[in-house]
């Protein structure tokens, strides 16, 4: 199945959104337990979910499970260059070697 750019933008988007879970959940932790900021946090986690569970299921009517299932991987370097903006978390040679085999990955799977 060839992908076009209209779906590979809709696997990276939904998957984008995914990673600012990762985002909701680090701020709900920064604040008291039970707090309104960290009810709010918690909260707008909770919603990202489900909206991505919304969109995936949306995206599923249109591409193949095993195409879309590829994309998931774009996730984890979202979520590393998101920590990395907001957080100052360092990117490191490995996280550079692994998001590199992961794009790698989808572009030969993306192609056959």
């Amino acid at each position: 199945m060839r992908l076009r750019l209209r779906d590979i933008c809709a696997l990276v988007g939904i998957n984008m959104l995914y990673a600012c879970v990762g985002i909701c959940t680090k701020m709900a932790a920064m604040q008291p337990m039970g707090s309104w900021p960290y009810l709010l946090w918690f909260g707008g986690a909770v919603g990202i979910i489900g909206a991505y569970a919304i969109l995936w299921q949306q995206v599923l009517k249109y591409i193949e499970l095993s195409t879309a299932y590829m994309f998931k991987g774009t996730t984890l370097i979202f979520t590393m260059l998101i920590a990395s903006l907001l957080f100052g978390e360092a990117i490191t040679i490995p996280n550079i070697v692994g998001s590199l085999i992961i794009i790698i990955g989808i572009t030969l799977l993306a192609r056959a």
